[in-house]
């Protein structure tokens, strides 16, 4: 099983069973009868359906089946955690919460021998599990500003996340080279912004509409999975610019970007106008994304522009600040007082670190460990995401690989990370949320080379980001990794072969 239970044991009877297997529950429940419906669903992408909604919540019409109970006020439970059972009573699975149950019907996928969804008879192991996440924060980030992807391919990647109990899509949404959310308020952001020329000349993009994305929002939510959108600011914005110029400093005009890379233009904190346009683009995502989190990007901006511009000047000496790369601080500071109003919580990379930032921000970790430890000793929480072992646009292997962005993150140092870092005291620990993977799409033009950039590293970090500690090993992950590469094969995921 990828990723390793916390705690589970083999009573050494194995068992032959029909199928499709039923699924008993109470039925007046909605909860876990969505939650039978999905699983179900998610099933038949082995072939024919292998488990299935039962006509009752009792035993009495089989043998065999699979038990759902969703316990009550059971206050020592761990958030997600869940308990299966396979014995010849059948599969029990009990759990706190809904998510738990989710989960545990998971493992019991992976129980499932490869190839199940073309035998009438299936072979399951005897044995019981305790099982829980070691973190909250269980992300993986996707780029579709560098390239555009489906809704379809969007739908596989939530999929494969919940499969691997991955709770978190970071979707970033914009940068300099494509707008991909449709805002009703301004649509010249997707006229113009989502919208680029390529190499060849011919003219390349795409966006969601706000059908689709709400239709993407519930299909994660029946997978519990938590959508953060990010929309980039004050930098990388020279797709928004080339839609609306008069937001940045020299008044344009602007085309969406066709290298990658970064831009001095970027939205202009000495005009008064750059702020409400911002908020009424948030307003937008926050009707779209009942996440908790908003996360508004805050790397890589140059103040180039900022520095000689007299409305920027201006704003310096209003505020009392002398220089300006203070002007981010001041308006990270005011985006995360406008997200905090509207009940969310502001998530920024590294660079927003800066005095004046609301108390509750969550700082992403991404230049290196060492930033993940000052803004927890800063008092904020921390998602660690090291470009040094969490980024997955980078190289796997030294040769025969396809391009990418440079760097080298083989899989055996995803498996060797540790989120936690060494020498955070004890009393800050709390602070940090998880981890996440991030893939930005440079040189990823489809979503057959997304996958292979992403398998099978994100099983490694699932295993991060679940399995205690303790019973991590490398040699006894790739064991069960080489099995579970083969239920990838069945869900038509190209991934990566284990080689050197």
């Amino acid at each position: 099983m990828v990723p390793r239970p916390a705690q589970f044991r083999v009573t050494g009877r194995t068992l032959d069973v029909k199928t499709p297997v039923p699924i008993y529950f109470e039925q007046r429940n909605s909860v876990i009868g969505e939650i039978v419906d999905t699983c179900s669903e998610m099933s038949r992408s082995t072939g024919k359906t292998i488990i299935e909604r039962s006509d009752g919540s009792t035993k009495e019409c089989h043998p065999f089946g699979i038990s759902l109970t969703l316990r009550q006020n059971h206050a020592t439970s761990v958030a997600d955690e869940y308990q299966l059972v396979i014995d010849d009573g059948g599969v029990q699975i009990t759990a706190a919460s809904p998510a738990g149950l989710f989960y545990g019907m998971q493992s019991f996928m992976q129980l499932l021998p490869t190839g199940a969804g073309h035998l009438d008879t299936i072979t399951l192991p005897g044995l019981e599990i305790t099982d829980r996440p070691r973190f909250g924060w269980r992300g993986m980030h996707l780029d579709v500003s560098r390239h555009f992807f489906p809704v379809a391919f969007i739908k596989k990647y939530i999929d494969l996340l919940a499969r691997h109990k991955m709770n978190i899509f970071h979707w970033h949404l914009t940068d300099d080279q494509g707008w991909r959310i449709e805002i009703n308020r301004y649509p010249a952001l997707t006229d113009k912004g989502a919208w680029r020329t390529g190499n060849d000349g011919r003219r390349y993009g795409g966006f969601y509409t706000q059908a689709e994305i709400r239709t993407i929002v519930e299909y994660a939510r029946q997978r519990f999975v938590t959508i953060v959108p990010e929309i980039e600011m004050p930098g990388h914005a020279r797709a928004a610019l080339a839609a609306y110029p008069h937001l940045s400093c020299t008044g344009g005009p602007f085309t969406v970007a066709t290298e990658w890379g970064v831009f001095e233009d970027v939205y202009c904190p000495g005009r008064e106008e750059t702020f409400p346009f911002l908020e009424d683009v948030l307003d937008e995502v926050i009707a779209l994304f009942p996440s908790a989190y908003v996360h508004i990007g805050g790397d890589e901006c140059p103040t180039t522009r900022w520095q000689n511009h007299d409305l920027c000047r201006a704003r310096l000496r209003h505020l009392g600040l002398d220089n300006a790369d203070r002007l981010q601080a001041y308006f990270t500071a005011r985006m995360g007082k406008f997200l905090a109003g509207r009940g969310r919580r502001m998530i920024g990379w590294d660079e927003i670190l800066q005095e004046g930032i609301p108390s509750n921000s969550i700082i992403m970790a991404w230049r290196s460990i060492e930033k993940g430890i000052e803004a927890a000793s800063a008092g904020h929480d921390v998602v660690m995401t090291p470009m040094s072992c969490c980024y997955f646009d980078h190289y796997q292997g030294k040769a025969n690989e396809p391009k990418a962005i440079g760097g080298f993150t083989p899989l055996e140092t995803v498996c060797a990370f540790e989120p936690v870092p060494q020498g955070l005291p004890p009393e800050l620990v709390h602070h940090v949320l998880g981890a996440q993977g991030n893939v930005w799409t440079e040189y990823m033009t489809d979503t057959r080379h997304v996958e292979y950039m992403v398998f099978p590293r994100l099983c490694a970090l699932a295993e991060v980001v679940w399995s205690p500690p303790e019973t991590r090993s490398l040699t006894d992950f790739l064991g069960r990794l080489a099995i579970h590469l083969r239920r990838l094969e069945e869900l038509h995921v190209n991934y990566r072969q284990l080689s050197d």
